[in-house]
């Protein structure tokens, strides 16, 4: 690992180890007093929830199995704030409180008891002892916001005795999280802590001053981690969605309450929605980059449903680093930016250049994507330059996220030592849509710079690429061989014509040829990001030298659908 990297890395170590010490301070029985105070009086305002909910998953609850974040579990008659489960996950969505929208949506009396035993039992387990997941600030800022966008079923039929236990263990969360908030971690949690500080301060019973400075610290914050084509600085399009469930009914909860909402809470939403969209194929799911996983469709649907903004999703995102080919029903959309910052890279891929393709309601050509849910120890087979549509060289990522235990145990596993310098330029002209990037993630490694050229017909049924191999430094390495890879959405079959080319046929519609200049092969691939977890799959390979062949010509052509063909 260069040295720079690893500076940085220990770097980051320092502020974790000084950010848990604050945050020890702060929960130690030398500071715990001071989120004791004045109980609120009442709720004024439930925020609305955009998110989606299921009645039958009430029913589940009540009757013991709590199925969170992609695990199913058995209460067996105890409360759940009480089981031992290790699945950090389950638990981090327990603590959240995401799953009351279940009970709102079931819309009983036994729901809403139901809903307001599991608080009661959350606020007897863990509402006086700031610890563990529970008490993770990023776990108590959805949960806070949970809480008042379903207060009014968590107090239906409330005796006065829970009334006041549940304001009195808001203000605590709310004082707790106002007090942690500035060493909280930068990225979407800490953004999301400043909108559940925005939400407390405009529910309940508050001085004019709180509300003034909630609202400039989420202004503040919105300022940094928003870029200025609406993406976030993380560059994963997951944290736009989740972001957005977030802002969206914030935005609402203003107006409800005749408060005006900072600029830059506008702003940011009116960049982002046209940035989800951005992202978005035709069959509705997002492109999978940098920690997308598994889309559920419904959920982008109630989002945009708020997107007033007119006209096609834009085509070029420069500060995300992404481009976008749209033309005759058939979208493209390529990673062309550089790394996320280090901070905010725990989920990031080493997938520059990589891109997707959709035609109609079909994705064709995709990225393995994560799965969202799945064991850790999988997660970083889908960050990897190999699980991604683009180069690779000399079989390694042209970034790392592997760290030794003593740093990822502290940190985790942020991306280091990507490129450096990664440029593009749109190339559209009547007739095509089409860009040029380049990166050099790999040139002080192997002294070779990758190029790709991307060039999308008018009428969307011919994608031509050309991928360059330029060696750097006026001298040849021998390590230079290189592997192009085209991963295949499990739905889309392969088969060979009659002429040797490979066909994509996804069922009941157009088919696409591939062609190349190098002799393709099919080898077995996975997709992590399927709807019921990963999914074997399979990927054309093109595998040469780069001195050998500096330039891969290759083609996608749609035809329209003929007679069946021999499968691969």
């Amino acid at each position: 690992m260069a040295a720079a990297s690893t500076r940085r890395l220990w770097t980051l170590v320092a502020r974790e180890y000084w950010r848990r010490a604050r945050r020890r301070l702060r929960t130690g029985p030398l500071y715990r007093w001071r989120y004791s105070g004045r109980t609120p009086e009442r709720v004024l305002i439930a925020p609305p929830d955009l998110r989606l909910a299921d009645p039958q998953i009430a029913v589940e609850i009540y009757h013991g199995r709590f199925p969170l974040s992609g695990h199913m579990v058995e209460a067996g008659g105890q409360s759940p704030f009480l089981l031992d489960v290790t699945d950090r996950g389950w638990l981090k969505s327990l603590h959240g409180f995401r799953w009351l929208r279940h009970m709102r949506a079931a819309g009983t009396e036994l729901a809403a008891a139901n809903a307001r035993a599991l608080v009661a039992d959350w606020i007897a387990a863990h509402g006086s002892h700031i610890a563990g997941v529970a008490w993770e600030p990023a776990t108590t800022a959805k949960r806070l916001i949970a809480w008042l966008q379903h207060s009014s079923v968590v107090l239906q039929g409330a005796e006065f005795a829970f009334y006041r236990s549940f304001l009195k263990s808001l203000a605590m969360q709310i004082r707790y999280l106002r007090s942690v908030v500035r060493e909280m971690p930068e990225g979407e949690g800490k953004l999301r802590a400043r909108i559940a500080l925005a939400y407390a301060a405009l529910s309940l019973p508050a001085p004019a001053s709180a509300l003034r400075n909630a609202t400039r610290n989420l202004a503040d914050e919105l300022e940094r981690q928003i870029l200025p084509d609406g993406g976030h600085i993380s560059r994963n399009p997951m944290a736009i969605m989740e972001l957005l469930a977030d802002l969206l009914p914030l935005r609402q909860t203003y107006a409800n309450q005749a408060e005006s909402p900072p600029q830059a809470l506008f702003g940011a939403v009116e960049r982002m929605l046209p940035a989800l969209r951005f992202f978005r194929h035709a069959d509705g799911s997002l492109a999978h980059f940098n920690g997308m996983g598994v889309t559920i469709h419904e959920r982008v649907a109630a989002i945009l449903r708020h997107d007033d903004t007119a006209g096609a999703p834009l085509l070029h995102a420069p500060h995300s680093g992404y481009e976008r080919l749209a033309m005759g029903g058939t979208v493209v959309v390529a990673d062309t930016g550089m790394p996320p910052p280090l901070e905010v890279s725990e989920a990031a891929h080493a997938g520059c250049l990589s891109f997707e393709l959709s035609s109609g309601r079909n994705l064709f050509i995709v990225n393995a994507g994560v799965d969202t849910y799945g064991a850790e120890e999988f997660r970083p087979l889908g960050r990897a330059t190999a699980a991604h549509s683009t180069a690779s060289l000399n079989d390694t990522s042209l970034a790392r996220f592997n760290h030794p235990e003593r740093i990822s145990g502290i940190i985790g596993s942020p991306l280091v030592d990507g490129p450096h310098e990664v440029r593009c330029d749109r190339l559209d002209q009547p007739g095509a849509q089409g860009f040029v990037a380049g990166h050099d993630g790999y040139v002080r490694r192997f002294g070779i710079f990758h190029e790709r050229r991307l060039t999308l017909s008018a009428e969307g049924d011919s994608l031509a690429g050309v991928d360059r191999f330029i060696p750097q430094g006026g001298s040849s390495h021998a390590e230079d061989s290189v592997v192009v890879r085209f991963h295949l959405h499990p739905d889309v079959e392969l088969f060979r014509d009659s002429k040797g080319r490979l066909v994509l046929a996804p069922p009941q519609a157009d088919r696409w040829f591939f062609s190349c200049n190098v002799t393709p092969r099919v080898e077995e691939s996975i997709f992590f990001a399927a709807l019921g977890g990963p999914r074997r799959s399979r990927q054309i390979v093109l595998a040469f030298s780069a001195s050998e062949v500096p330039e891969a010509q290759w083609q996608f052509q749609k035809k329209r659908r003929d007679l069946a063909m021999p499968q691969v």
